[in-house]
């Protein structure tokens, strides 16, 4: 088991919203002017993942719900600067069909698909990192999944804040340099600091320093929370007012941040092909969406495994 290769967890709207904004649309266009650089992009990035990580199963988690109620019944400002009047997520016009192309190419090349209702690709994610042979290594910019590094699984985090090619391969040495805090202790980190990206609006006045520094002494937010009625705990009057007064929010916080662990997916089929399951459907979907060259770039990438 030590040897084995790592399946490959893909935070799918991650990366093909990295995509879409990482490669203009007049360099991708289908021959009926449709924009595809979200499509080519995030094809391009699995056959750079594929070449340098050489898994030998991987799983493509996507969103069924990117806000779910129970996050929002908890903390209504969940991604609520993200909502659109009408309803639904704010995204943009022209990345919303790729992603049918997107599943199709996927489909057709064999690579497993994932999403359940009522969850985030995040929770997807979370479960199936805990549940499926280890090691397992998640892709995602998304900094909430620090949380899920577990060396002792191994569960490592392929963090791509600055592009695929560029990753950062986080274990939990990683994220405590980057952060001051164990990965296990994230979330609680992310509910005292903050994050605007997800409508978190954190402790007023606590930083990330701060955050860092009070976990720990404390240890998790628990012990914070418990420290606070200790009058001899050591606190500053001012944090310990700025606490006090977040109590509310620091309770339903974490519950928001941290990622399911416990999502009901079906039995999946994570081997890694090394050629298209449905070679005339890949044939078809590439010349429609004039993506013969990020096809075979992926095709090619996992031939090169066998």
């Amino acid at each position: 088991m030590a040897n084995r290769p790592p399946i490959l967890l893909i935070d799918s709207p991650s990366l093909y919203f990295r995509a879409y904004f990482g490669v203009p649309e007049s360099a991708a266009r289908a021959e009926d002017g449709s924009p595809v650089n979200a499509v080519r992009g995030f094809l391009d990035m699995l056959a750079t993942l594929i070449r340098t990580r050489r898994p030998d199963r991987m799983v493509c988690a996507m969103d069924h719900d990117w806000r779910p109620d129970w996050r929002v019944a908890l903390l209504p400002s969940y991604k609520a600067h993200r909502l659109a009047p009408e309803g639904g997520e704010v995204v943009p016009d022209t990345l919303t069909p790729q992603v049918p192309v997107i599943l199709d190419v996927l489909a057709a090349i064999g690579i497993t698909t994932v999403g359940a209702a009522g969850y985030e690709a995040d929770d997807v994610l979370g479960t199936l990192s805990v549940t499926q042979p280890a090691p397992v290594e998640v892709v995602s910019g998304d900094r909430d999944l620090f949380q899920l590094v577990d060396d002792a699984r191994p569960v490592r985090l392929l963090y791509v804040g600055r592009g695929v090619a560029k990753l950062e391969d986080c274990d939990d040495a990683a994220v405590q340099a980057r952060y001051g805090v164990p990965a296990a202790c994230y979330a609680d980190f992310a509910a005292l600091r903050g994050d605007p990206s997800d409508g978190l609006p954190g402790v007023p006045g606590v930083g990330e320093k701060t955050a860092a520094r009070l976990i720990t002494r404390y240890g998790d937010l628990d012990g914070i929370l418990a420290a606070l009625d200790d009058p001899g705990s050591g606190f500053a009057p001012g944090l310990r007012a700025k606490l006090a007064a977040a109590r509310d929010y620091l309770a339903v916080a974490p519950k928001v941040v941290r990622v399911a662990l416990d999502v009901p997916l079906p039995e999946l089929a994570t081997a890694l092909p090394t050629a298209p399951a449905d070679p005339d459907a890949l044939l078809e979907l590439a010349h429609r969406w004039n993506l013969a060259g990020s096809t075979r770039r992926l095709v090619d990438a996992l031939a090169d495994r066998s």
